[in-house]
Parts: structure tokens; C-alpha cells; sequence
């Protein structure tokens, strides 16, 4: 009896180890899912919320490969003699919650969950009308360049993010958000759009413009 509440226990312990790790490995990529789902909601200003998150990444990545590993262990590993000689009364078909394919389904989930930040920017249209490009091409207003200093971006996703709402201001002929920098450089048409338009729709989706910017 005592060895079969022992494989219980183990069969426990793997099941909530997996959701230890599931958890953790959404935890760890909820700074570049935020603003995803921000973008999908149509719910402005909560993209940068867990920002402050990305310095904890790695730690919980390694958390979640250390919980999810010893789940897989505590499902592997093979069984005493005792174990197998006490078999007939707890060969019992586990559960779907307790099975080796509900692991492995957490198991992938997870991989995709802490690979996010890289092909989040997937999530983001190009934000700028079909015609955009024509009517800048036929403007032969000279176009000033700026550079921003913005905080809260994260990864690519959040480069994305930028990138998707400042195009969808008229009179922008480019925009190039890079994260690692904390900069977004765009390129728009004064006759037609005022900087001060472009920071305030920087701040609108969460993150924000924290220097003047930058003449080029």
C-alpha cells in the first residue's frame, strides 16, 4: 500500500511540476506577449507594463527547463523492483492530466511560450495604407528626421509595436525601432504631420519618449 500511495505521490508531484513550468515559462515571455495582446484588444497603454520583467528572463528560463526536466524525470525514471513486484494493483491506465502526452503537450507550449519574443513581430501588420507610399512619392516636401530615446521596449515584438502604430500616422516615410538601443528614428513629412503627434502616439501604446528628441 505504501508504495502504491508513493507512486501516487511521484505521479502528483510530475503533474504539478508541469504546471510549475508552464507557468514560469509564460512569466518568462509576458513582457513581449503584453503588447501583443494589447495590439489585438485594441487596449492602449498596457504594452510596457512588464517591462521590468526582462532583467528576471533568463532566470526564469532556467526555471522553467529545471521544473519541466524533473517532471519529465519523475515520469522516466525507471521503476524499482519493489515498484514492479507490486505492480498488479497499481498498473492502473493514468489519467489524461497525468499522462505522458499531457506533459509533452505542456512541454511544447512551453518552448513556444519562451521562444515568443522571437516571431512575435509576426503578430504586427505593416500599419501603413496601401497608398502611403504613392502619395509620399508625389510630396516633394523635404522630410525631417528625428530620433527618440523610448523606454520600455523589451524584444523585437516591442520594435514591432512601434513600428506598426507610428505607420499608421500619415505622412510617415519610415520608422526603425531597435530595442537593444532603446531608439526608434523616423523619418516623416513636417507638411503633414508635427512631432509632437508622433511621441504622443509612442506614449498612447505604453511605452515612453523620455528625451527630446534628437535632430539628425
Amino acid at each position: 500500500m505504501s508504495t502504491t500511495n508513493h507512486a501516487s505521490r511521484q505521479t502528483s508531484l510530475s503533474s504539478k511540476s508541469a504546471g510549475a513550468g508552464l507557468f514560469a515559462a509564460i512569466v518568462a515571455s509576458l513582457c513581449c506577449i503584453t503588447p501583443v495582446f494589447s495590439l489585438l484588444a485594441g487596449i492602449g497603454g498596457i504594452a510596457a507594463t512588464f517591462s521590468w520583467m526582462e532583467p528576471f528572463r533568463p532566470y526564469l528560463i532556467a526555471l522553467t527547463i529545471g521544473v519541466l526536466g524533473f517532471a519529465w524525470y519523475q515520469k522516466l525514471k525507471p521503476r524499482t523492483k519493489e515498484k514492479i513486484e507490486c505492480a498488479c494493483e497499481t498498473d492502473e491506465k493514468p489519467s489524461f492530466w497525468q499522462s505522458k502526452k499531457f506533459l509533452g503537450i505542456v512541454t511544447a507550449f512551453a518552448a513556444l511560450m519562451l521562444a515568443f519574443p522571437s516571431y512575435s513581430r509576426m503578430f504586427y501588420s505593416n500599419g501603413s495604407s496601401p497608398n502611403t507610399s504613392v502619395i509620399l512619392s508625389q510630396d516633394t516636401t523635404k522630410t525631417h528626421k528625428i530620433v527618440l530615446d523610448v523606454k520600455g521596449m523589451t524584444c523585437a515584438g516591442c520594435e514591432a509595436h512601434i513600428e506598426h502604430e507610428v505607420r499608421s500616422l500619415p505622412g510617415i516615410k519610415s520608422v526603425d525601432a531597435i530595442y537593444t538601443e532603446g531608439s526608434a528614428t523616423i523619418e516623416y513629412l513636417p507638411s503633414r504631420l508635427e512631432e509632437k503627434t508622433i511621441i504622443e502616439a509612442i506614449n498612447q501604446t505604453g511605452y515612453t519618449v523620455i528625451e527630446k528628441p534628437k535632430d539628425q
